[in-house]
């Protein structure tokens, strides 16, 4: 019976003698018995004790806290009495699944949904929670992890406070997480510990800038209690309560409240939601009873020996079953709403959203089950709205340090450390990441990939202070390959990596990664292949074989059709039948160079010959500007442009000894033994030139980015072949769902749009157009027989329309 206590006693009492005063041809009235449980545990079990064996009452209301409710959940199952509870909301009671045990209040996991819609909206990754160790505190904590985990939001740390704690305890926890990148903090605690709490908070100056606290309703629905100090201390904190409708009803009750506080000259709380819960519970259970027409309201005895405890003496109700059955049909519109029970629970009405301001909270929203974060409700027809969880649909907010935007969520650790991000040691490509040791054992660290960082980093709408780490052994080697580096963020080792480290699915599982920062892909490079004008059949390269085929057979046909036209009326085209057969050939095959010397008479071998002779100019001069271009650019083909041929004929092949490409050619079925690595753009030169037959190689495959530097250097000696495979370029690694990720991946965006990318690729890996791009001068393709159908389609139509006007 403490303040609490004779606040929601106050409420049954004028619930119960109001209804029947309204109602007074009831024929069954409850009459209450009360016990004060001393705010205890053990005191509660023996008040529930003594109520059921020595009073035998139908029913009990009010163990307040649910580490209460635990054990006269079972006493009432045992004696078939209905426990009720107003204010017990630990999720865990329910599993206990008592068909005796009413839960007339919200269970703490019906508020998860709005608070994860909450931290949805405002885009926050990463969440601290703050809880007390009691089964209250911990009863919300799987449902808040399992609803955050499933739109991806981290829980880094749980903060358990002991409710016995005291403020160094307090203090000393607070800055644990100040030490902490995460900003945003869920807090689930009663009152007396919250207080405490956020009275700390202030002293240590968390409610300022860059910070978001989020309370639960068991610190929401018990303002009117906390000291007007500590509400001052809460300015921006956001807070979630079960919504309560305004009505005539409810403030009738409470001028009536306060006039009965009055007059019993006591001090008590003002009436909050459990007050109603209290109050709507008792009008419950006496309609219930008159309902039910309970007749018999004794216990049935139990056989008991003369040692049996009190336990086992207590007696069972025969009213009991009745009693509960009623109770859970009942359905009315109460104070705090509408009261309506499925399964022993209350169903959870819409929850406000209020925004600490000032003295008091303001209410800047609403979520419902059904559409999620909305701006006002609308209980009068049903919404056909998909679910929001938009900040848009939520009033103009405060936040702490009296800021109208909202923190980000995270921020640099304060523990004094820098970022430690790891960078590999290469032997080869320093161009990309290159790492020196000075005389004082220090490092500098430079290259393409690490001013892009710098860049990119310097580029962030906030500071971030961070220092490059070698990932190397004391003698100043690479201390693993780039998996291993990769590794050493989610071991905790690195904060991040700046390098030229790929973006492969295998190491995304346990690390993220930037949006890539260079071109992607892998491909082959080879030799460019000399001497092309020595083939001895060059002169037929630029026709295919079915090209040649088609141009002789057509000569062959456009001779015996001039000379079927023109032997009856040309003495040139009669003779012997040797002579005719030999003036077939010669006449068709001098056109193709426009050298025939007699002359055709018929209009119909004219026409005919018109139509030929165009085909043949097309031709030719298809044929002379093909040539020209084989023998202008013969000398820049590439050695080998199917990877097939290198595996078909056991060639020996290339790759770099720290990059992923080595599993990359095992799965495209390349022998191991047949693959040499290299280290450098030097040794990848070597083996290049001695060849496949002499210790060398006779390709090599590496990433693009790599090869166009190779290639700027050694232009004139090689080339790249064959298709590109795919693969997602460089990347910068972070810790998984490190807030960073997105921030760094939209600078990297601005950044490659702009000059400064220009600048570094023009410092780093030179004037790429120095060098020209020869896969633009490879040979060009013979021409086929495709390219010139409609030529021959044409001369075709001209052969059959000049016989046919010979014989008609």
């Amino acid at each position: 019976m403490d303040a609490f206590g004779r606040m929601t006693f106050t409420c049954i009492s004028m619930a119960l003698s109001e209804f029947y005063v309204t109602n007074d041809k009831y024929r069954t009235k409850l009459s209450l018995t009360s016990r004060d449980s001393k705010n205890d545990v053990v005191g509660a079990a023996a008040a529930g004790l003594d109520l059921l064996k020595n009073v035998e009452v139908q029913a009990i209301i009010g163990p307040v806290y649910s580490s209460q409710a635990n054990f006269l959940i079972s006493l009432g199952l045992k004696a078939k009495v209905p426990i009720i509870t107003f204010s017990a909301t630990s999720p865990s009671l329910s599993s206990l699944r008592s068909p005796y045990f009413i839960q007339a209040t919200l269970k703490d996991s019906s508020q998860v949904g709005a608070i994860v819609a909450i931290i949805q909206a405002f885009g926050w990754r990463e969440v601290v929670t703050i809880y007390e160790n009691t089964e209250f505190g911990e009863g919300i904590i799987p449902f808040l992890t399992d609803a955050l985990e499933k739109v991806k939001v981290r829980v880094p740390y749980r903060s358990v406070i002991q409710t016995s704690a005291t403020d160094d305890q307090i203090l000393a926890e607070l800055y644990k997480l100040m030490a902490m990148q995460t900003r945003v903090f869920i807090v689930h605690m009663l009152n007396p510990l919250a207080s405490r709490l956020f009275t700390k908070v202030e002293q240590l100056g968390m409610m300022s800038k860059d910070y978001a606290w989020i309370i639960t309703d068991s610190i929401t629905n018990d303002l009117n209690s906390m000291n007007p100090s500590v509400i001052a201390s809460m300015l921006g904190v956001i807070g979630v309560k079960p919504y309560v409708p305004n009505t005539k009803e409810l403030d009738d009750f409470i001028t009536r409240y306060k006039k009965r506080v009055l007059q019993s000259n006591r001090k008590a709380l003002g009436v909050d939601i459990y007050g109603l819960w209290a109050y709507d519970s008792a009008i419950a259970l006496a309609m219930a009873a008159e309902t039910a027409g309970l007749k018999n309201l004794t216990y049935q005895e139990t056989n008991t020996s003369t040692n049996s405890t009190d336990l086992e003496a207590i007696g069972v109700s025969i009213s009991g079953p009745e009693l509960i059955q009623a109770l859970s049909n009942i359905t009315f519109r109460g104070l705090a709403g509408d009261f309506r029970l499925v399964d022993g629970q209350l169903q959870a009405p819409p929850y406000e959203i209020v925004n600490m301001v000032g003295p008091g909270a303001r209410g800047i929203g609403y979520w419902t089950k059904e559409n999620g974060i909305i701006n006002k409700l609308n209980f009068t027809s049903s919404s056909t709205n998909e679910y929001s969880t938009s900040k848009s649909n939520l009033g103009p907010t405060i936040w702490p340090g009296d800021e109208s935007f909202p923190p980000k969520g995270w921020v640099v650790p304060t523990r004094g450390k820098k970022l430690k991000v790891g960078v590999p040691v290469k032997d080869g490509f320093t161009d990309f990441v290159r790492v020196t040791w000075n005389s004082d054992n220090s490092t500098t660290v430079e290259g393409y990939c690490i001013d892009v960082f710098d860049a990119v980093m310097a580029a962030l709408p906030y500071g971030v202070p961070y220092e490059y780490i070698p990932f190397a052994t004391t003698d100043h080697k690479m201390a693993g390959d780039y998996n291993a580096l990769t590794q050493q963020v989610y071991l905790g080792n690195y904060d991040a990596v700046a390098g030229d480290v790929t973006i492969l699915a295998n190491r995304s599982q346990y690390v993220d990664f930037t949006l890539p920062y260079t071109e992607s892909g892998v491909s082959m490079v080879v030799p460019i292949q000399h001497d092309k004008s020595k083939n001895t059949w060059l002169v037929f390269k630029p026709l295919t074989r079915e090209l040649w085929f088609t141009t002789f057979f057509s000569c062959v046909a456009i001779g015996c059709l001039v000379w079927f036209l023109e032997r009856d009326v040309n003495t040139e085209f009669s003779g012997s039948p040797l002579h005719e057969f030999g003036m077939i050939f010669w006449f068709a095959f001098s056109t193709m160079v426009f050298a025939h010397r007699e002359r055709v008479i018929s209009n119909c071998a004219r026409f005919l010959l018109i139509i030929w002779l165009l085909a043949v100019f097309v031709l030719t001069q298809s044929y002379s500007a093909s040539l020209t271009s084989i023998l202008t650019i013969q000398k820049v083909e590439p050695a080998v442009t199917d990877i097939n041929e290198l595996i078909r004929n056991k060639e020996y092949v290339g790759y770099s000894n720290t990059s992923f490409v080595f599993g990359f050619l095992k799965k495209m079925e390349f022998d191991a033994s047949r693959l040499r690595s290299f280290k450098s753009a030097e040794e990848m030169d070597e083996l290049l030139s001695k060849g496949s037959a002499n210790g060398g190689i006779a390709a090599a495959f590496h990433e693009i980015p790599y090869i166009k530097l190779f290639l700027g250097k050694y232009c004139s000696k090689y080339m790249m072949a064959g298709p590109t495979y795919k693969a997602e370029g460089f990347g910068f690694v972070f810790p998984i769902d490190s807030p960073l990720v997105p921030d760094v991946s939209r600078e990297i965006l601005n950044v490659a749009e702009g000059q400064k990318m220009v600048e570094i690729e023009t410092t780093w890996l030179g004037d790429k157009t120095k060098c020209p791009d020869l896969n633009s001068l490879l040979p060009p393709k013979s021409l086929g027989l495709s390219s010139f159908r409609g030529l021959f389609i044409m001369v075709g139509i001209a052969g059959v329309l000049a016989l046919i006007f010979r014989f008609f």
